[in-house]
């Protein structure tokens, strides 16, 4: 089912998000050669800790970490660890925060150093598509279905593919909740989009095919074909007025 939000709930909401958007502020200059994920985890849970928020993700169905860090073909759920990044690599950090029972979510993808073209473009055209799929659905009579499409055609016109197996969500008193987003489909399609409605919508773009696949830690996603992926999330919430995008600003 699901649940709109009241305007109560969405400045609640908003104050997870600026909790999110201060942690970003500090994790992006530390994405540098020779940290490791793990110095990146302490510093997202440092941030979101001293915000008075907590994070959402740290024992989520078993989750052991507060940032999912995904480096190169990794496509998401990444496990902090004593790994150190180096110069070209590309790094998806997927980070949320729960404040006074609400919450929001986000993720960026950064080069480490001097990216290649192929890893900057990856991380351009995931964030392309996020716009593009909050653009489409800036009227009246939108459904769910807009930004679906929207998302899969800028990933598709630029070469790339979209992950099928991991979509955008509902979010609100839960991390995740209905109605799904995926990154594909058909416009006019899927739940109408009313004001009220809050969500993640969440790109995640591969260079090759979309395939993927889970590790042996039961969390890391991988393309199975071995080609790197980029990760744009933010969390929107729907207003008379039109889409408000809390974690990222319009």
């Amino acid at each position: 089912m699901i649940r709109l939000k009241s305007k109560r709930e969405i400045i609640i909401m908003q104050k997870a998000a600026a909790i999110l958007r201060q942690a970003f502020e500090r994790l992006q200059p530390a994405v540098r050669e020779g940290v490791t994920t793990l110095e990146l985890d302490r510093i997202a849970e440092e941030a979101i800790r001293r915000s008075g928020g907590i994070p959402a993700f740290k024992g989520y169905r078993g989750f052991p970490a507060t940032l999912c860090v995904s480096v190169n073909e990794e496509v998401v759920h990444g496990i902090p660890s004593r790994r150190r990044l180096q110069t070209g690599d590309l790094a998806s950090l997927d980070l949320g925060a729960k404040f006074e029972g609400y919450y929001a979510d986000a993720a960026r993808s950064y080069p480490v150093g001097k990216g290649s073209a192929e890893a900057m473009k990856l991380i351009r055209v995931a964030e392309e598509a996020f716009r593009a799929g909050l653009q489409a659905v800036r009227g009246p009579a939108r459904r769910i279905g807009d930004i679906s499409h929207a998302v899969q055609a800028v990933v598709e016109k630029n070469g790339f593919s979209v992950v099928r197996d991991y979509v955008g969500h509902g979010i609100g008193q839960a991390i995740h909740e209905e109605p799904q987003i995926p990154n594909y489909g058909k416009a006019g399609q899927g739940p109408r989009i009313e004001p009220g409605l809050a969500v993640a919508i969440e790109p995640m773009v591969t260079a090759g095919d979309p395939a993927v696949q889970t590790l042996e830690d039961g969390w890391t996603v991988v393309t199975r074909d071995g080609r790197w992926a980029s990760h744009y999330e933010d969390t929107v919430v729907f207003t008379e007025d039109g889409p408000v995008n809390l974690t990222g600003g319009n």
